[in-house]
């Protein structure tokens, strides 16, 4: 999913955002990655060679891709928020061993209806979470 330089640019400046050093960086950081980090490791690792970005420019800069599209919360366990550049639907697999986090596609719960739901809620969109324990986890 990594895209060159000129690319991010174009994607940041097509959603009417400004490309600025942090949103950039913050952007590519997690293009680059499919782990689903949090804010805060984010902020590690894009400090880890110069600290330069505080805590608070990379959560504003979250909210801000966020707010426009281009990344996704993902809440998998309580009160940790991760975030995603993966924004085509999919769902998510949750090692609860190792914390470890994989995406799932869409269409492995195809067969999923909503018409068993009260007729009285109105779904906007939705999403499975499924736990248990990964590959590197399942020989311990």
């Amino acid at each position: 999913m990594e895209k060159k330089a000129d690319e991010i640019i174009k994607v940041l400046k097509a959603k009417g955002l400004r490309v600025t050093p942090q949103r950039y960086a913050v952007y590519a950081n997690l293009l680059s990655r499919n782990d689903h980090p949090t804010a805060e490791t984010i902020l590690t690792d894009l400090n880890k060679d110069a600290p330069t970005l505080s805590q608070a420019t990379i959560y504003l800069s979250l909210q801000t891709l966020r707010d426009v599209g281009l990344i996704r919360e993902v809440l998998l366990q309580e009160g940790v928020c991760r975030y995603d550049a993966n924004v085509s639907p999919h769902h998510h697999f949750l090692c609860k061993r190792c914390g470890k986090i994989e995406d799932i596609p869409w269409e492995t719960f195809s067969n999923l209806s909503m018409d068993k739901l009260n007729p009285k809620l109105k779904v906007d969109h939705y999403e499975v979470i499924v736990q248990g324990e990964c590959n590197s986890c399942d020989c311990l």
